[in-house]
């Protein structure tokens, strides 16, 4: 691995690990967030199997670089930052995690510790999350008179619906990973000492079963969100004729014939 801001590694069991290392809190900057688009860009153009985002073991992201967001950051001269410096600010967020959420694998993210504001945010790109038992949740934005600008009002929301969404993004409040995994925020909440296995663990049996199918479902449940029931039963329609010139539904099928059920080994 190298000294960058957001690290990548490879496993010989199909899985890709992205590691965020900027410092002691792992704040994400522009710089951090321009990386961690190229990253994921990477994963997008050569797919490993599974992918794990994981900020290391003391803790995910405890949200935004906050003086970037301001002109001039000294408490005695303070300017907030002009509006295009707000949208550079918020487009590189929404570029980075957006690029996060279309990698046409399994992603998960392992969370300890906190993962406030744009680490909740970067969290909730990913398709599942698994966090420590010391793991914190919150979108406290709110407490600096702002809103959540990473997709903690729309990914938020249609995760937990809206109103565990306002609750959390109204009050700014930490939710611990208990509380969490109640309200369908975190998927499974594991001891600290194994949070980093139990990932591991997850994404390498996800990683070893038919990813073109499962690249085809994540892609038709997504995008299915966005529109009607009718719009998106024709969208599951067309794409199960397409999963069918898939080498996954050939090895499948054929296993299935042979041998059974949860029997096939799928190319990877």
């Amino acid at each position: 691995m190298s000294d960058e801001l957001v690290q990548l590694e490879r496993g010989d069991d199909g899985v890709a690990v992205v590691t965020l290392a900027n410092g002691k809190v792992n704040a994400l900057s522009t710089q951090l967030l321009g990386r961690l688009r190229a990253v994921a860009e990477e994963l997008i153009d050569d797919p490993p199997g599974a992918v794990i985002v994981t900020g290391g073991p003391r803790l995910f992201a405890a949200g935004a670089e906050i003086t970037q967001f301001a002109e001039d950051p000294d408490p005695g001269s303070f300017r907030i930052g002009s509006p295009e410096r707000v949208g550079e600010l918020g487009g590189a967020f929404l570029t980075a995690l957006n690029a996060v959420a279309a990698i046409p694998r399994p992603t998960i993210a392992a969370v300890s510790g906190f993962a406030l504001g744009g680490g909740c945010e970067l969290a909730l790109a990913c398709d599942f999350r698994i966090a420590s038992e010391r793991a914190k949740f919150g979108q406290p934005e709110i407490l600096l008179g702002i809103i959540p600008g990473g997709g903690g009002t729309q990914r938020l929301a249609r995760l937990v619906g809206p109103a565990r969404a306002k609750d959390l993004i109204f009050s700014g409040r930490q939710v611990s990973a208990a509380e969490a995994l109640g309200m369908g925020l975190v998927d499974r909440v594991v001891d600290p000492d194994e949070l980093d296995g139990a990932a591991r663990s997850w994404a390498a049996e996800l990683a070893a079963g038919a990813s073109r199918a499962m690249a085809i479902a994540k892609r038709v449940i997504d995008e299915g969100l966005d529109g009607d029931l009718d719009s998106g039963l024709r969208l599951e329609q067309a794409a199960f004729v397409e999963v069918f010139a898939t080498s996954d539904a050939t090895v499948g099928v054929k296993s299935f014939i042979e041998s059974g059920p949860g029997k096939a080994v799928f190319d990877q």
